[in-house]
């Protein structure tokens, strides 16, 4: 049996195929979302939201639902492995952006999208419990199959253009890349969040460290959590070895893997190996990404977020770029009159995204915005100064970070 939904069918419930759809609705476009899991839970750990990624929630009316829901960076602050002061400036509002930049919890800031679907859409738009199985498209449209949790077959849905937004490792991608696998580099990463007084500011965005030696990224995702100013502090572990193999993605993380690489940052505003160790849990995962590709779209079938562009997790652009895309597609998609080419709206998308998110995605294994910090090190090989000023000066920290912005798409001269 096969049922007909929208022109436009979303395998992927994220943040990227989400936003896509509330876009598609707002512009009258109607479409349905297809996402694997059964029930939507809070799931993850912290994610932060730059400006750029603000404007495109603002603009589904959802930037002040995101603000409550996290704290407002004040500052992004740099630090090599023995707590020494680098550089820092002030983010978002702070540093003249008229939005903000937010930390906050994936798993809030998913449902938030997710609540705005169901409640615009309705519910009878968003499918839980659609693993992507399959495909065959035609000159008149695209079958989708799917299983449910448990494996069984779902009825074949027909429509009439895919967007694959289901993630790193996505599916539907496989069907045009089954060779592909992930770039690892042997960097590997453990997440977690811990309940903690505030850190510096209370909103500061702290990275210390280098990815040879060890790095941590940490910054508040909650604030006064028991009514006595607790946090809840969201920390990334990174380190590089040679000839490491990747993190196994389906483990908890263990505190005896990543607590002995940082058992003695011990500084005079921030103890780490108690941070880590205080963790509620622990999530490991490798970093890893994909070399970019020379094509998204497929006839009708079109890639979006990760699943076209999965990129290391530095500098919090991901979701980012993914918010981007959905509003770039649903602009083209918009465009296309009833009965109309819909294939014209996925090339034109296409063309001007996908070699944007291919400079971030070398740009983020290149020079991300830690590349203050490797700068650093390699100045001093990897020991400590006396000050700063002595190894690099503040101008040429400020024009890495200022690189990186204008890459990214968010540099104060292009959001204004």
């Amino acid at each position: 049996m096969t049922q007909r939904t929208a022109d436009i069918a979303i395998v992927g419930g994220g943040i990227g195929g989400l936003a896509l759809a509330l876009h598609l609705h707002h512009r009258g476009v109607v479409c349905d979302v297809f996402e694997a899991v059964p029930q939507v839970n809070e799931i993850g750990v912290g994610i932060t939201v730059l400006p750029h990624a603000m404007r495109e929630l603002a603009a589904l009316g959802l930037a002040e639902s995101v603000e409550a829901a996290g704290i407002e960076n004040y500052e992004s602050v740099f630090y090599n492995r023995y707590g020494q002061f680098i550089y820092s400036e002030l983010r978002g509002r702070h540093a003249g952006y008229a939005l903000p930049e937010v930390g906050i919890h994936r798993g809030k800031l998913h449902k938030i999208l997710w609540d705005a679907a169901v409640q615009r859409l309705g519910a009878e738009r968003v499918h839980t419990g659609h693993r992507f199985a399959s495909l065959h498209q035609d000159e008149t449209g695209v079958t989708l199959f799917f299983t449910d949790a448990q494996g069984q077959t779902l009825p074949a849905v027909r429509t009439g253009v895919v967007v694959a937004a289901d993630g790193v490792n996505s599916a539907v991608r496989r069907v045009f890349y089954p060779n592909e696998k992930v770039a690892f580099n042997g960097i590997n990463t453990w997440r977690g969040v811990t309940r903690h007084k505030p850190i510096l500011t209370g909103k500061s965005y702290m990275r210390v460290g280098s990815i040879d030696t060890g790095k941590m990224v940490i910054y508040p995702i909650a604030d006064n959590i028991d009514g006595q100013g607790t946090q809840l502090i969201n920390w990334v572990a990174e380190i590089g070895l040679q000839n490491e193999s990747p993190n196994d993605w389906n483990r908890q993380g263990r505190l005896e893997d990543v607590l002995p690489l940082f058992k003695d940052w011990t500084f005079d505003w921030l103890n780490v190996p108690e941070l880590i160790a205080k963790a509620d849990s622990i999530l490991e995962y490798p970093m890893v990404d994909k070399d970019p590709v020379a094509q998204w779209t497929f006839g009708r079938v079109t890639l979006l977020g990760d699943a076209a562009h999965p990129m290391y997790p530095r500098g919090s652009n991901g979701s980012a770029q993914a918010l981007v895309d959905a509003r770039t597609l649903a602009d083209e998609l918009a465009q296309i009159p009833p009965g109309g080419d819909w294939v014209q709206a996925l090339h034109r998308y296409e063309t001007v995204r996908r070699p944007l998110t291919t400079q971030v995605v070398l740009t983020n294994r290149s020079t991300p915005p830690d590349f203050i910090n490797i700068k650093v090190d390699e100045l001093t090989q990897g020991k400590p100064f006396r000050h700063i000023d002595d190894v690099i000066s503040q101008a040429e920290l400020r024009q890495i970070s200022e690189d990186y912005k204008k890459i990214a798409g968010f540099s104060l001269q292009t959001m204004k």
